[in-house]
């Protein structure tokens, strides 16, 4: 079932939002050669608690997963896709780092990733990055009323593929709003014209998933929440919450 969320909600869902967009930017900040995922996840946790706010993804225990989730930040390095765990890597010189990230505030979630590179980037990376971030802007021009939930798939599928990027399979966008994860589900590939016609108050998270070596296969690591290209290639991940308006598409998490 869907939720269309009345305008006061939505205000409410922005002010969430802005304590994700405050985390990541902060995370981007932190990030530098020598620096823990766990040092990163403690600047996200520290948001938080300023912002009088609590995370979506600490304790977080889906059907697939073997544990709860430990930590406030998902923190993906090079062949992560998603859902990494920070640990006491630190970061070397050419790493690409996806961060995800979530915030429960007043009763409403935000939810956004970015990629980056540490040090010195490979203009390989920049270029996956750059389409991961372009893939998402495509999927959030065709979210408008009118739309369907197939048009934002195609628009996000047709700029990775047309890159030569493998795209994860069963892994794409959701509703949001009281809680982090909630219907429709928003692939990252499909038809135009297909799938649930989007209204105002609709309130989704967009987030391409791009794997550099153009496979779509992927493997769970021993964590069991990780997950990790099977060919060893690199992988970027881009998110946004977005409220689905009569006057368009409105992006509730950046500062």
């Amino acid at each position: 079932m869907v939720e269309l969320k009345t305008d006061t909600s939505i205000e409410a869902m922005r002010a969430a939002g802005r304590v994700v967009a405050q985390a990541l930017t902060a995370v981007r900040e932190a990030a530098a050669v020598g620096v823990s995922l766990l040092e990163l996840d403690e600047v996200a946790h520290k948001v938080l608690r300023e912002a009088g706010a609590t995370s979506p993804f600490l304790g977080y225990r889906p059907s697939f997963a073997p544990t709860a989730f430990p930590a406030v930040l998902c923190a993906s390095v090079n062949d992560a896709i998603v859902h990494g765990i920070p640990t006491d890597y630190r970061l070397r010189d050419g790493d690409l780092l996806s961060a995800d990230f979530g915030a429960l505030l007043n009763g409403w979630a935000g939810d956004s990733a970015i990629s980056f590179t540490v040090g010195t980037p490979r203009p390989e990376d920049v270029h996956l990055i750059e389409t991961s971030e372009r893939a998402l802007a495509a999927g959030i021009e065709a979210a408008v009323v009118g739309n369907r939930i197939g048009d934002i798939a195609h628009a996000i599928g047709t700029v990775c593929r047309d890159a030569g990027y493998g795209i994860p399979q069963d892994f794409g966008g959701h509703g949001i709003g009281r809680h982090m994860h909630e219907d429709p589900g928003v692939p990252n590939e499909g038809r135009p014209g297909r799938g649930m016609p989007l209204r105002h108050g609709m309130v989704i998270a967009i987030e391409p998933m791009l794997i550099a070596g153009g496979i779509d296969d992927y493997h769970a690591a021993p964590d069991g929440w990780t997950l990790r290209t099977n060919d060893g290639s690199r992988a970027a991940h881009s998110e946004h919450t977005v409220a689905i308006t009569e006057e368009g598409p409105r992006i509730l998490t950046v500062l």
